[in-house]
This record gives structure tokens, sequence and C-alpha cells, in this order.
């Protein structure tokens, strides 16, 4: 396998979901079917988890599910005794052809999500600095025109479907923005990152696989030609501050260091708009589905900021990551040996007794929650602010402009969540005012 396709494919060695073949399509069917209902809906199974002493080991997740708000706070205060290297094991192996596919992309190692100590704090310092509160606030005056503007393009008709007219389009344009991409590269390099993540997370046939492999490629050469046209004509954007900092002089950078700064551009795209993507829709969605809430903030437009911080809560839009034991260690009464594999559930942490009253109902008023939707610790989302703004500026000015706004008749019960414990949110989300 090729350095690129290794890069692309954490941990690979897993049990990982595919298209089933004729011989075994009892066995995959089933076992796909189980981890989907438990994507689709955790919270079940980590209010049983919470309940155990201890851990439990769950086959679904073939690891051992981290559930309790002190637990998962210890692990993620660890790094050095839970290493991130497999944060983000995928779910599906890429077929041959696939992997043929991913051999002719740019090669790199690992990203700032699944590094740990020198090298992980080399990669993140260019995520914080590039994602300041500055920063931010230099972007709040076009994503308010931008989120008027596809407000616009469809508030006259009088229902849409939120996640592909709006949801998906907002966080691509931003961070597209940041990076200093030009906006026609937006709508293809956005497209390849959700084909990406399908690539990794969900079971396609082989000859989607390749096509979602050759998008991906396609992304990563992009991101090379931007990094290579930026090192002699440097901008103000995040894509030359990458540079500056993972390549810095004048020298010609090493295969490595060029595959290191194509790769970290290619998860600043895919975090920055998948994530922020799924937390859109989950705040739209369970404030529609508790009226009241709604309405509150309607009339209490002051409110939004915590309708964001409980948004986030009530449905973390990354639902948790992966770690593996470094050594022999014990967590909450659990020995772990050396290679023990975990799934840090944060949205179960977010509704652990412990942490709030209530933590099953979805309350706007709620303050001085610590939730940890947006992790914790050396590896907490460092573009946290950019996403809060983008849920923040969407409420107040659909709140302003379509008060009225409701699920569309018999979607309240319909709307099913994709199946995926990264960038949760629903598949569809059809409104009307």
């Amino acid at each position: 396998m090729s350095d690129a396709a290794a890069s692309f494919i954490i941990g690979v060695g897993h049990r990982a979901r595919s298209t089933p073949s004729a011989g075994r399509q009892a066995v995959d069917v089933a076992a796909l079917d189980a981890l989907d209902a438990l994507q689709r809906d955790p919270y079940p199974h980590y209010a049983r988890a919470r309940r155990r002493d201890g851990l439990i080991y769950v086959g679904e997740l073939d690891a051992w599910l981290v559930a309790r708000y002190a637990d998962v706070q210890e692990v993620l205060n660890r790094p050095s005794d839970f290493s991130s290297a497999k944060a983000m094991r995928p779910d599906a192996t890429p077929s041959p052809a696939a992997l043929s596919e991913l051999a002719k992309g740019v090669s790199g190692s690992s990203i700032v999500l699944t590094s740990d100590g020198a090298r992980h704090r080399r990669l993140r310092e260019p995520h914080t600095r590039g994602m300041s509160t500055a920063r931010v606030i230099t972007l709040i005056p076009f994503i308010t025109e931008r989120v008027a503007a596809l407000i616009d393009g469809f508030a006259a008709d009088g229902g849409v479907e939120l996640m592909g007219a709006y949801a998906e389009r907002l966080p691509g344009e931003v961070i597209g923005r940041l990076l200093g991409l030009a906006p026609h590269d937006v709508p293809g390099a956005v497209h390849a990152g959700r084909r990406a993540e399908q690539l990794l997370f969900r079971p396609l046939d082989p000859d989607d696989q390749a096509a979602a492999a050759r998008d991906y490629v396609a992304l990563q050469h992009l991101m090379d030609d931007y990094a290579r046209r930026r090192r002699t004509e440097p901008r103000a954007d995040l894509c030359t501050d990458m540079i500056r900092a993972l390549c810095p002089g004048s020298a010609q950078p090493t295969d490595s260091d060029r595959g290191d700064l194509v790769a970290t551009l290619v998860n600043v795209l895919l975090a920055g708009h998948l994530t922020t993507a799924a937390l859109i829709g989950t705040a739209v969605l369970h404030l529609l589905r508790h009226r009241d809430q709604w309405e509150l903030l309607c009339e209490h437009p002051e409110l939004i900021p915590q309708a964001v911080e409980e948004a986030a809560r009530f449905d973390a839009p990354v639902q948790g990551f992966r770690r593996v034991a470094t050594r022999d260690v014990e967590l909450a009464g659990t020995r772990l040996p050396a290679g023990s594999e975990l799934f840090v559930a944060f949205g179960s942490a977010n509704r652990d007794e412990a942490l709030c009253d209530r933590p099953d109902t979805f309350d706007v008023t709620r303050t001085g929650v610590r939730h940890l939707a947006f992790g914790h610790g050396v590896h907490s989302c460092p573009g946290v602010r950019l996403a809060r703004a983008q849920v923040r500026i969407t409420l107040e000015t659909l709140t302003r402009r379509l008060p009225g706004l409701r699920l569309a008749p018999g979607w309240d019960g319909a709307v099913t969540m994709r199946p995926t414990l990264i960038h949760r949110s629903p598949e569809m989300l059809p409104l009307v005012w």
C-alpha cells in the first residue's frame, strides 16, 4: 500500500465493514445493521454504559466505550497514556481499485487529530493561530453576508431542504475563505470532502469507492497546487500561514513535508465544513422539535449563544474519537492492556447526570455547563470559535426572518440521523414556513 493510501486509511488493520460478498453476506449485513442502529441513535447505549461499573466493550465499535463525563475527561487529560494515533479509524476498508486510485495522491503521514507529543504540538500551533479570536472576527462580515444571501435564495419559496441548500454550503464557503481558496474551487473541494467521508465511513460498492478515491485525490492535488502558489505568492490566508509553519524557509520542501502540508490543509477543509454543517442541522432540528424553545429564541434572541452551547451539548456533532492505550493502564476500575482501543464518547459525557440536571432535556436557558462537544485538553477543537459564530449568526437570522419555521408536514418523526458517530447530522431536514 502506498504512503498516500496508508495515511488516508488510519488504522486499516481493524475489522472494517465493507460491501458483502456472496459467501459472507448474512454476517456482514447483520454487523452493518447493528452498527448503523447504534450510530443513528447511540444515546440508549451510552445510558446503559454509564450505569454499569467500569467500562464495557462494544462489539459494534470494536472498542471499550468510555461513557461517563469524569472518565472521558481523564482519558483526554492523559495523552501520554492514551494515544490519538487511531483517533479516526475508518468503518470501511477501500477496495483494491480505490487503493490504486489513492496511490496517485500526495503522500502524507498523521494529521493533527492523529498525532501525539511534539509532533502534535508542531501541527496544532498554526491551527490555533489561524483560527484565533482575531481571525474569526475578521470573518464575521463575510459570514453574515453569506448567511443572508443563502437564506435569500429560498426565503420566498415557502420550503427548503436545509441540509443541502444551506447547512452543507455555508461552512464550506467560510472555511474556503479562511484557507484562501478561489470561490470557484470551493464547491468541488467541499464535494470531495464529503466523498472522502463516505469512503471512510460508508460501505460503497467497489466502483463508487474508486470514484470517491479519485475525488479525494483530486482534492489533494488541488491543495498541493495552492501550497505551491502560496510559497511564491503569499497572502493573508490560512494556507499561507500553514506553509510558513510547516515548510519554513525558501528551500524546496521534502516529500514528507509536502505530504504533511497537504494532509493538514485537507484536514482543515474537511473539519471546517463537515463539523459545522452537522451542528447547524442538529441545532435547527432540536429547536423545531422543541417548539417552545424555538419560540423562546424568537422572543429573546439574546439567548441564542446559550442555545448554540445547548445544541452542541445535547447532540454533539462529533460524538467522540478513538484512543489507544500506550501501556497497561486502569480506567474506571477496568484494567486495559497496552494496545487496547477505546471510543471516548463526548456525546455520552454530555448526557451524564453528573454534568447537569435533566441532561436528556433540551433547554436553551442552561448556563455554565462545561460540556465536551468540542473536546477537551490538548486535542480540543481549535475551530470552535468559527463554528460557534456560524451557528449563532444562522440562528439569529432564521429566527428574525423566518419565525414561522417548522418541520415539513409528516417529517416530525421521519427525520433520520446519518449513520455515523463522526459529523452526526440529519440526512435530510425539510422545512416550511
